[in-house]
């Protein structure tokens, strides 16, 4: 049922730091236009932790009121409490959108065991007309629901046919597959790891929720299509020419200070909405705790991009048409981004 590009859409902010509508809704549309097999509303990369939960109601309406059918809405309802997953969940489901995507519970750290039973299972079975997409991403959560815990509900609920899998660890992967069996969907939660997801025989990977496509929607899409359309050589190259821009997910730098060297790790969606603002998107800055990049850290940013467009620029080429920008002035004037860096 999931396949190919899914983006997980930025939120766009006003220089305040209010929601940008506007800016979305050009966002939502390039997407469309570019042919992705849908936007997810209001995931980590969206600022979902800074969102109040009006907000969040808000930006899933408008992302679905924009994509107008086009395109599959899936909607970030999840939460470290189930009585909130509920409520956001009944919203997305009462404004038409079918499939919501549930991030294991951060932080209070359930047990495999409790996220199926308390957090999956109830919203699965309170919503059968929506399908439920757990999120397993520890890295970011503290815990994970195991391949188990994930078969034993897709055995249960004919409405949890997928997973967006962010373990980075392939056994983990292999063991979803082969315990979940053919008619599940392994949906790639990390931009450089999906072609591997997709083209190992015992993962099988159907797709991508992307980051990267939030600056490259075609390139994604015609990567993971044209693998499964068997067009392999072709969705190797385009997965080799994206590498760039897969790596910015996370920037990694050492940094100086009075007390000594120290690593400076740049999350997404900084390094994004960094890219998206010198590229002359919609952006805005994000939302405190999160911040700026360092200079370090925009320079890799500006080093992997321009990579792209001087070895592939048609990869890029849609945003200057789309947006009518001159890639060419944005990437080399520092103008661009002077402002984006902390001093």
């Amino acid at each position: 049922m999931f396949s190919g590009c899914y983006t997980a859409s930025i939120t766009p902010m006003l220089e305040n730091r209010e929601l940008d509508l506007e800016g979305l809704k050009r966002l939502v549309e390039f997407q469309v236009e570019q042919g992705v097999s849908g936007v997810l509303a209001v995931g980590t990369t969206g600022e979902s932790p800074t969102l109040t939960w009006e907000e969040h109601n808000l930006v899933i309406e408008k992302i679905h009121e924009y994509i107008g059918g086009r395109a599959v809405t899936i909607a970030g309802t999840g939460s470290n409490s189930t009585e909130e997953c509920l409520k956001a969940t009944e919203h997305a489901k009462d404004i038409g959108v079918e499939a919501v995507l549930l991030v294991d519970p951060y932080y209070n750290g359930p047990s495999s065991l409790e996220i199926r039973r308390e957090y999956v299972a109830p919203v699965a079975e309170k919503f059968p007309e929506v399908q439920v997409i757990p999120y397993v991403i520890p890295g970011r959560t503290g815990t994970q629901l195991l391949p188990q815990d994930l078969a034993i509900l897709h055995s249960e609920f004919d409405n949890v046919r997928a997973v967006k899998e962010a373990t980075g660890n392939f056994e983990n992967m292999r063991l979803t597959r082969k315990l979940c069996g053919e008619d599940f969907d392994i949906l790639s939660g990390d931009d450089d790891k999906t072609f591997q997801m997709m083209s190992d025989e015992k993962i099988r990977a159907s797709g991508v929720i992307s980051v990267a496509s939030n600056v490259a929607p075609k390139a994604v899409q015609e990567m993971c299509s044209k693998y499964l359309e068997g067009k392999r050589e072709e969705a190797a190259k385009l997965a080799e020419a994206l590498k760039p821009l897969f790596q910015l997910v996370t920037v990694k730098t050492m940094e100086e200070t009075r007390y000594g060297e120290v690593l400076c790790k740049s999350r997404n969606p900084v390094p994004y909405k960094t890219l998206m603002n010198i590229l002359g998107m919609p952006s805005g800055p994000c939302r405190r705790p999160l911040g700026k990049m360092t200079k370090k850290g925009i320079q890799v940013v500006l080093n992997n991009v321009r990579l792209v467009y001087e070895r592939n620029p048609e990869i890029l080429e849609p945003i200057e048409r789309f947006f009518d920008v001159r890639l060419e002035e944005r990437l080399y004037n520092e103008k661009y981004w002077k402002s984006l860096t902390y001093d």
